[in-house]
């Protein structure tokens, strides 16, 4: 197994370590935690990437894992934010929803002997759901910080209301860029959808 499919690996191992403290709310500091070790799995999905194009080891097990180890990535972390009531399920709906019609289009794409790879809104797509992910982290962290008494705001109550929509707003963007680059590919791949049997 090369570097970038330990790298890919790594980032799966790391997902049930992220998973456990985002949801152990009686550890202190917990947030900081799940937050440091998503910040690790996701710079994995940089780099894998990165290295494989550059050192020319790309290969198929790297082509189904990648992709399948940032559904997994962002799919865990959506679905603790439910369980904590930081959003709503219908931004995990619509992610998984997306990311199943692209997938299937690059099944049937890849029957065809077409590989349908990434472009600059999948890009975008996956980038924002990590800054989404982090800054909800992060801000919640700040609210534990504050009901620690660790630091203090004047309104603490309206900090926390006011994190939680810009956290909500940024989870809801990304939900427009996962749209926006599914709505893409399977418009620049309809003809395998239309041909497919």
């Amino acid at each position: 197994m090369n570097l970038p499919n330990k790298l890919t690996m790594l980032r799966l191992i790391l997902v049930p370590f992220y998973v456990f403290f985002l949801l152990m709310t009686m550890i202190p500091h917990h947030y900081l935690i799940a937050l440091l070790i998503f910040a690790v799995a996701a710079y994995t999905d940089h780099l894998d990437g990165k290295i494989a194009r550059k050192h020319n080891l790309i290969t198929d097990f790297g082509k189904f894992a990648d992709p399948l180890a940032d559904k997994i990535m962002i799919f865990s972390a959506l679905a603790c934010f439910i369980q904590l009531g930081l959003t709503g399920a219908l931004v995990l709906i619509i992610t998984a929803a997306r990311e199943f019609a692209v997938t299937s289009v690059r099944l049937v794409a890849a029957d065809k002997g077409k590989v349908v790879a990434a472009n600059i809104w999948g890009k975008l797509k996956t980038v924002s759901q990590i800054v989404a992910v982090l800054v909800v982290m992060l801000l919640q962290y700040i609210n534990e910080l504050s009901a620690m008494g660790i630091i203090s705001f004047a309104n603490p109550d309206g900090v926390s209301f006011w994190f939680g929509v810009a956290g909500e707003v940024l989870l809801w963007i990304s939900v427009v860029f996962t749209l926006i680059s599914g709505v893409i590919y399977i418009y620049q791949n309809f003809e395998f959808i239309k041909n497919a049997k």
